[in-house]
């Protein structure tokens, strides 16, 4: 198993690039553990580590009433169980189409296309 794993790294730096990654203890950490520290000051900053799955249940479970993501003061702690699962979360897929904003002529020349405008007089 392999997590990532850095002390107090800055928001800017989340510590998920290949230079964070350790191999855990064998039958000893089977999990990976990320905290997320939104301090007093603003300053919100990562503590991620190899753990012990049933540790880090209950060590999240005990904190779950201090997470308020983004509130000063919140300490959020997650655990998960497949390697380097605490890293950087994958991009959302969206499978809508992203198009740019039409251009209003060619959208009038498509409505007259279809028939939902009647063909101007010539």
């Amino acid at each position: 198993m392999q997590c990532y794993h850095c002390e107090e790294s800055p928001l800017d730096n989340d510590c998920s690039s290949p230079k964070f990654i350790v191999n855990c203890t064998v039958n000893i950490q089977n999990a990976c553990q990320q905290e997320v520290i939104y301090g007093q000051d603003g300053v919100v900053t990562y503590r991620k580590q190899c753990a012990s799955h049933s540790t880090c249940l209950i060590t999240s479970a005990g904190y779950q009433s201090f997470c308020n993501p983004g509130r000063r003061g919140s300490i959020c702690i997650t655990c998960c169980n497949t390697p380097l699962c605490n890293g950087p979360r994958p991009p959302r897929y969206n499978p809508a189409p992203r198009h740019g904003p039409l251009n209003p002529t060619l959208l009038l020349l498509l409505a007259v296309a279809m028939g939902a405008l009647p063909t101007p007089l010539l």
